[in-house]
Order: structure tokens, then sequence, then C-alpha cells
């Protein structure tokens, strides 16, 4: 029994001699790359900034304009309700929508918590959309969390994937 002990204990100690040093490399190598900036991050986060300022406006030139420049063509988008859309059924709801009236909800969308990795010329992007309505008197906040995947052609980025998940209140 001691015998049987004394080998698995020394290979044990044999095996974490040698995988220690590389399960320890590998790790701080990922943990470099995650807080290592990413060359594209102001950038991003600018498009960002810009796109949920022009989607909070009631102006449907804007709103067309700003998804038109935000999101790829071949855009997979899986929103919070489950239905999972393209860019072609963005546009057609935006620009379908019926124009705002007076008495509407005022709408507005930050960001928090932006957080961006970068692989060349491939983005993700995650971060907790902050939706504030104001509807008279009432002001309501939902939360929701965002991750988008951005690539970078022709000189410029746009996101090909998203996904949303909304937050419980």
């Amino acid at each position: 029994m001691i015998k049987h002990f004394a080998k698995a204990t020394f290979a044990t100690l044999v095996a974490a001699l040698l995988v220690g040093p590389l399960m320890t490399s590998a790790s701080a190598a990922r943990a470099a790359n995650a807080a290592a900036p990413a060359p594209a991050a102001a950038e991003l986060t600018r498009m960002l900034t810009t796109f949920l300022d022009g989607a909070g406006r009631n102006d449907a030139a804007i709103q067309a304009a700003t998804h038109e420049r935000f999101w790829a063509d071949d855009l997979i988008y899986t929103g919070s309700s489950g239905r999972r859309i393209g860019k072609a059924d963005i546009m057609k709801d935006v620009k379908s929508a019926p124009a705002p009236q007076p008495g509407d909800p005022k709408v507005s969308y930050g960001a928090e918590d932006v957080r961006i990795q970068q692989y060349g010329d491939a983005a993700l992007l995650a971060f907790r959309l902050v939706a504030t309505t104001v509807h008279g008197d009432t002001t309501t906040v939902a939360k929701y969390l965002n991750s988008g995947f951005f690539i970078h052609r022709r000189g410029e980025w746009r996101a090909v994937g998203w996904q949303a998940t909304k937050l419980p209140q």
C-alpha cells in the first residue's frame, strides 16, 4: 500500500512539475491578451456611442443612416426575444416605423461596462445596454447584455453578429 502510494505521489509530482509551468504560461498568456488594449478600441467605442445616440433619435432618416452604417450586410442578429434577423429586416423595420408623435415616449440608450477584445481584423464588443424611457412623468430603465462581433473590411468596422439578452428588473 505504501509502495503504491509513493508511486502515485511521485507520478503526481512529476506531472505537476512538467505540466504546471505549461498551464501557468498558458494562463499568463491568456491574461496578457485579455488585458492588452485593443488597437481599435477607441474607434469601436466611438461607433457604439454614435450608434446608440442615433438609434434613440425620433428621426427616421437619422435612425436609418445610423443602422445602415453600423450593421454589415451579412449580419446575424439575435434579439432578447429570441428572434433572429438580418440587416435587411432591421432596415425594413426602421423605414416602416410610424412617424413620431408629440406624446410618444422618449427613449435614450447608453452603454456601461464596455469591453473590447480585438483579434486582428475581428473584434468582440460586449457591454451592458441601458435603455431609458421617459413617458410623461414616468421613467423606466431596462438593461440588456449585448455582445457584438465586428469585422474590419474595406477600411471600416461593421457588426456581423449580435446577441442581446434582457436582464431581469
